[in-house]
């Protein structure tokens, strides 16, 4: 019997950039310049070409001869050996039966058989009765809405609708980042739907660089929104890096967010879509 028709899984196979952190502008097909994403809306996606992965033939025999708590101790041991850099934080049985989501600080999980000799890096995926769902970025919402939750509304910068505001989403954004200038451009259209763009810095050249001083500079201008709309339009606006701007913060944030390039949006329930949406789109996807 295969994989496919045994525990009715999909495991789709990654570059290990996803654990290196690689940034890459990310467009409206939703592929990074250096890491190749899978679009989900709503945790659903559709799959151009599916890879059916197994170790020698199978994948493992569902018997975990260990305790999540044990294999966590043994495979730590493994990885400090390997990759000192990584930080493993929790292990967690996943829906596959014999295998286990292993998570790692600021650099997102992997999945590890329960042999603990081996390991898949890339999302697991459910095939359901009429499609398919992306089980771990369903898995990631909850703890990222909490993790958007604890941002402060002052730390933003926010575009309002004048009337009512029918929902918000969080977009990490690079002001030299081309479709992230594109999205700018749809805000007004946003607006006029009643959603609300509450935008946090995400420099991908890194904190210190030349990215982050123009966008710490719109963080730390007298009007904000102006500045950052100026930066967006191509506009050099003075250089004024504040003491105190939550620039790095923010940059910070969404490395732990799963953030692999921008425009990045998050919606209020934690999904992350990747990407740029015109206004109607994303009107859609938030059912408005």
């Amino acid at each position: 019997m295969s994989l496919l028709k045994k525990i009715s899984m999909i495991f789709v196979s990654a570059a290990m950039a996803v654990l290196l952190g690689c940034q890459g502008e990310t467009g409206s097909s939703g592929e990074s310049a250096q890491v190749t994403q899978i679009e989900s809306g709503s945790g659903v996606v559709a799959v151009d070409q599916a890879v059916d992965v197994s170790i020698g033939g199978s994948i493992a025999s569902g018997e975990n001869s260990e305790k999540p708590s044990d294999l966590l101790s043994t495979v730590a041991a493994k990885f400090v050996k390997a990759r000192p850099d990584l930080k493993i934080v929790d292990i967690k049985p996943a829906e596959a039966e014999g295998v286990y989501q292993l998570f790692f600080e600021g650099k997102g999980s992997v999945y590890l058989m329960s042999s603990g000799d081996h390991f898949f890096v890339g999302d697991l995926y459910h095939l359901d009765e009429g499609r398919i769902v992306n089980v771990t970025e369903e898995s990631k919402n909850g703890p990222r809405a909490e993790l958007m939750a604890s941002i402060k509304q002052e730390d933003m910068i926010i575009f309002s609708p004048e009337g009512e505001v029918k929902a918000s989403v969080i977009v990490f954004t690079d002001v030299d980042c081309g479709y992230c200038r594109k999205l700018h451009r749809e805000v007004p259209a946003m607006n006029a739907l009643g959603i609300e763009i509450k935008y946090l810095a995400y420099p991908r050249a890194g904190v210190g660089s030349e990215s982050y001083k123009k966008i710490a500079s719109a963080w730390c201008a007298e009007d904000r929104n102006e500045a950052l709309s100026k930066l967006k339009a191509g506009v050099q606006i003075p250089v004024n890096v504040c003491d105190g701007n939550p620039v790095a913060e923010q940059f910070n944030i969404g490395l732990k967010a799963g953030l692999n390039g921008t425009p990045a949006l998050i919606l209020e329930s934690g999904e992350l879509i990747p990407g740029y949406l015109a206004a109607d789109k994303l009107a859609k996807t938030l059912g408005i």
